[in-house]
């Protein structure tokens, strides 16, 4: 008999079975355990934080997507009145429309604070429409109708085809991040809320007073045909219907079988009055004026002041092209020009040099003003000028009230600064100053409008002293002929090409938007602020720092 022998090993294992298994289990663990330590943290650990990047994710592709529709899919083709035009939603922070009319420039309407900005862009007139309306002006009382029609059909068909652009793109953007139908869905539906959110924003805060304050960005001989003239506003009218047709009017207008700009007509029931101030020895200025003259039809142009930098003699070659501007020169003195440079303007003629409450009447309006009492060419610190300020102020409020005792009240009064400006208040309806180097309107306690105009010169010499150069600014003030009240004024702006480009912003006094009640007559109007910045009593003394001791330094 053959005995098999088997080695001891083996015996254990057949004789204790649970060793074995418990063996096995505990390298299979290990395995998985240092597998896992391979593969990383195990995922209930990562997926705190999922939800946030998840929630930050599908916002980036809404809001992507979004856009990538409206550019892609969302434009409108309309035809306004004459027009054919482009209309489109574009992501925007503070909302508004923008009107392209290229390639004389745009038009920028606060008509709504929302997400998104409606942009209206001008392609072509339709020849046969726009040549019957020039011949036949009779069919302009109609187009009111026919603009407001036309805009509501084609805002109308914008708002469809958003819902369709947004919904489309944030959805097609969805499935090729996330390759999931359900998240594309989530995206799309999320935009389609984000539009109709915005929409109904746009709704509760929509303005249609925003046409007859346009702001226009573009060439600037064709600012005064574009925004069109300032006139009394009416209370009992459509504003956004009339004033929309009136914009639609001009435009075909600009755009005649001859694509010349045609002359400008001014209203023949306004004053135009150019107000300028702080030239600041800028030979630039002169052809700065003489445009803007010749562009608006200005029937008289107001200086308040600083035409020149040291008020030397020999300076004084400076103000010769006064004689050649085409209009009328009411001029104060500044606190950079000095006694020599007034004796030489008072021998100028056109030229009509106020000081001491003296008063003139140019064009149908009657002006009054004082020159600064400081002369501080080399911007050092004068001891009591803040006083000497008030006094000046005092000077010319006693100046106009016997003016008015004696039956001839002054509409306008001009002085330098705006602290002696101050001191008029309640005594005529509308004061100039200047001084400051930027724009400011405000409406002060007794109802006087001080309105401070920027620099004409854009500072002049000095305006390579900071980083960037200050703009040349002035206003056009247009003024009711027969009330001679202000009706409504324009700030200019310009940028460094001077007469290539320019900025300008149509401003109207609160009393007279539609539906006010129009302020007594011989009385100033009491109206709001302007949506520009009102001058603040602290600027008015201090341009570098507090005290009267930087008073001087414009």
């Amino acid at each position: 008999m053959v005995r098999a022998r088997v080695p001891a090993a083996v015996l254990r294992r057949l004789a204790h079975p649970a060793e074995r298994t418990g063996s096995a289990t505990r390298t299979a663990s290990s395995r998985r355990l240092r597998s896992a330590g391979r593969r990383g943290p195990v995922p209930e650990l990562a997926s705190r934080t999922d939800p946030w990047l998840r929630a930050l994710g599908l916002t980036a592709v809404v809001l992507l997507g979004a856009w990538l529709g409206l550019l892609v899919v969302g434009d409108v083709r309309v035809s306004v009145g004459p027009m054919n035009t482009t209309m489109t939603l574009r992501p925007s922070f503070t909302g508004g429309t923008k009107i392209n009319v290229s390639p004389l420039g745009a038009l920028t309407l606060d008509s709504h604070v929302a997400p998104v900005r409606l942009d209206v862009n001008v392609d072509q007139l339709d020849p046969a429409r726009s040549q019957a309306l020039v011949d036949h002006p009779e069919r302009l009382s109609g187009l009111q109708d026919e603009v407001a029609h036309d805009v509501e059909h084609g805002t109308l068909d914008l708002a469809l085809r958003s819902c369709v652009a947004v919904v489309s793109g944030a959805t097609a953007l969805g499935l090729a991040v996330y390759r999931r139908p359900r998240r594309a869905l989530a995206a799309g539906g999320l935009a389609l809320a984000l539009l109709a959110a915005s929409g109904a924003t746009a709704y509760a805060t929509w303005n249609p007073k925003s046409v007859l304050e346009p702001r226009f960005s573009g060439l600037l001989s064709s600012a005064p045909s574009l925004v069109g003239n300032a006139r009394s506003i009416v209370t009992d009218f459509d504003v956004y219907q009339q004033e929309l047709a009136r914009l639609v009017t001009n435009v075909t207008k600009l755009y005649d079988v001859t694509s010349t700009l045609p002359a400008f007509q001014p209203d023949p029931t306004t004053v135009r009055v150019l107000h300028v101030s702080d030239i600041h020895l800028n030979p630039a200025s002169w052809k700065i004026i003489a445009s803007l003259v010749e562009q608006y039809k200005v029937d008289v142009i107001v200086d308040s002041g600083d035409t020149m930098d040291h008020g030397s003699a020999a300076e004084n070659g400076f103000l010769d092209p006064i004689a050649t501007l085409g209009a009328p020169y009411v001029w104060v003195r500044g606190n950079h020009d000095s006694p020599v440079t007034q004796r030489y303007l008072e021998g100028m003629k056109n030229v009509h040099v106020l000081d001491d409450g003296r008063a003139v009447t140019v064009a149908g309006l009657r002006f009054a003003g004082i020159g600064d009492p400081q002369f501080t060419p080399d911007r050092s610190a004068a001891p009591g000028a803040e006083e000497s300020q008030e006094t000046a102020g005092a000077r010319l409020a006693g100046a106009l009230r016997a003016q008015r005792d004696a039956g001839t009240p002054a509409d306008v009064a001009i002085a330098h600064e705006p602290s002696a400006a101050r001191g008029t208040d309640g005594e005529v309806p509308l004061v100039l100053a200047g001084h400051l180097h930027h724009e400011g309107t405000e409406v002060m306690k007794k109802g006087t409008r001080l309105r401070v105009e920027g620099s004409t010169g854009g500072s002049g010499l000095r305006a390579v002293e900071g980083k960037y150069p200050d703009p040349i600014e002035a206003s056009i003030l247009y003024f009711d002929r027969d009330t001679r009240r202000l009706q409504a004024w324009d700030e200019i702006r310009l940028g460094g090409l001077g007469l290539t480009t320019a900025e300008v912003s149509r401003h109207l006094p609160k009393e007279n938007l539609p539906g006010a009640t129009p302020s007594p007559a011989g009385s100033p109007a009491p109206s709001g602020p302007s949506r520009r910045p009102s001058v603040s009593p602290s600027a008015s003394t201090s341009v570098t720092g507090p005290g009267a001791a930087s008073r001087a330094a414009p």
